[in-house]
């Protein structure tokens, strides 16, 4: 690990002129970013501590969501009573990742900035153009058995690791940011970039930038949402494939759809194509699945990873017939 200054901001006007310079990173729980600076991957000339700014709360806003606090912990928050109640899908992806002491560091804000767990990106010796610009992509035609089927491009395929950020995708979460520029707020289906040619670049923010919370919708009246995860061990990994699914049934058919993907993608996948197979289709087996079909529609697979389409398509089917069954 490199030597770097070390500073804490006592509020968020002070974080954000702190943390203008290109090398500065924010740390709360730390639980990516120590890791990267430890493995040489991330070696910032600054780290901010922001440990102690009022961003910890969970709030219902006026239009009846919920307001989210960055520095919100995954335990607080996946056993929050309204998120249990309102918001399942995101309790049960919060409860499905890392480990409970883990959780209990982790943030909403950190987990929505989780780096991919591609080992080439955090091998040194290895080239891998998210790290390393330029370098090279040693996953095409490597190890990639865990990678991306669907946003990967000639230089990245790496995925994004987070089941947090999947469930936020189907509940059409809100990032507020503030800069020094002033505050900003982002679509979550924007908030994330495709590598593209720029797999360094992975999320909209920019030096300095801070997140300050995510603002979920009112829940959608009558529907149900769940959250269902497959790995290679039961705890503790990260998803080969995951499906987030918020469903309104009447009267036997769907009537609003939201299916988003994860462990398949370069950044969290939402699948606007399975959402229009469900809705006005009756609610059925064989509604469900058109829309997996529908789901991994485009998916392109590497060498060693074409079982995730496959995975993905069961994983979709599998979720959206338990959550009709909670109508």
């Amino acid at each position: 690990m490199q030597p770097f200054a070390f500073n804490r901001a006592a509020d968020v006007a002070q974080a954000v002129k702190l943390g203008g310079a290109a090398s500065t990173r924010f740390i709360a729980g730390g639980t990516t970013l120590t890791d990267l600076m430890k493995l040489g991957v991330e070696h910032p000339s600054q780290v901010i501590d922001i440990n102690r700014l009022p961003l910890a709360q969970v709030d219902t806003t006026p239009s009846g969501g919920l307001k989210i606090g960055a520095l919100v912990r995954n335990s607080d928050l996946a056993w929050h009573l309204s998120v249990k109640q309102h918001y399942p899908v995101l309790s049960q992806a919060l409860l499905a990742g890392a480990s409970g002491q883990l959780r209990n560091m982790a943030t909403t804000g950190g987990n929505l900035l989780q780096r991919t767990r591609c080992m080439y990106f955090r091998d040194n010796l290895s080239p891998c153009n998210k790290r390393e610009p330029g370098s090279g992509c040693a996953a095409i035609g490597g190890a990639n058995r865990t990678l991306a089927v669907f946003g990967a491009s000639e230089q990245c395929i790496a995925t994004n690791p987070s089941d947090m950020n999947v469930a936020l995708m189907a509940l059409e979460a809100q990032v507020h940011i503030q800069g020094a520029s002033g505050a900003r707020v982002v679509p979550i289906h924007e908030f994330f970039l495709l590598p593209g040619s720029t797999p360094q670049v992975e999320t909209v923010l920019k030096p300095g930038e801070l997140i300050t919370h995510v603002e979920l919708p009112a829940p959608v009246a009558d529907a149900h949402s769940g959250y269902l995860k497959l790995r290679d061990r039961a705890s503790y990994e990260f998803a080969l494939a995951s499906a987030a699914v918020l469903l309104r049934v009447r009267n036997g058919r769907v009537e609003q759809a939201r299916v988003a993907l994860g462990g398949v993608g370069t950044v969290p996948w939402r699948s606007p194509a399975a959402e229009q197979a469900l809705v006005g289709a009756p609610a059925s087996p064989a509604t469900w699945q058109a829309a997996a079909e529908a789901a991994v529609r485009g998916a392109k697979a590497q060498s060693e990873n074409g079982f995730k389409i496959e995975l993905a398509k069961r994983c979709v089917a599998h979720q959206l017939a338990t959550v009709a069954a909670l109508a």
